[in-house]
């Protein structure tokens, strides 16, 4: 099964009080050809998009090294669009190992680009000097 569909088919949207969650699925695969999935659970601070839950998979399985990615969110009327992933979640598929620069991001059926495109100035830090 591909990505997309493996995403699409682990969501299962269910309110707890006033919050949705496990409306967003992740699956991801790794360099040694194993999948990770992860639903979201978006509880006020306490928040986990399921990029962040697939990757705790697969970093507690001892594996750090992403193909490829994608999340998917299914909306109120059922219908599954794919979602780039946050902010957050790009920063921490860099960092778990700094060869996943080169992970593909499914950004559209027809989109996939390196991690890298988005995150391009990952390596843009400069020293200042504060004390003058």
């Amino acid at each position: 099964m591909t990505l997309i569909p493996l995403a699409t088919s682990i969501i299962n949207p269910r309110k707890v009080g006033d919050r949705l969650i496990g409306d967003v699925g992740c699956a991801l695969i790794t360099d040694t050809g194993n999948t990770y999935l992860g639903v979201c659970a978006n509880l006020d601070s306490n928040t986990f998009c399921a990029e962040k839950i697939a990757i705790g998979s697969m970093l507690t399985a001892g594996e750090s090294r992403i193909q490829k990615i994608v999340a998917v969110w299914k909306d109120e009327k059922g219908a599954a669009h794919i979602v780039a992933p946050c902010g957050n979640c790009r920063e921490l598929i860099r960092q778990v190992n700094e060869e996943n620069l080169d992970t593909t991001v499914i950004l559209a059926t027809d989109k996939q680009v390196p991690l890298r495109d988005l995150l391009p100035y990952h390596d843009s830090w400069e020293k200042i000097d504060t004390h003058g």
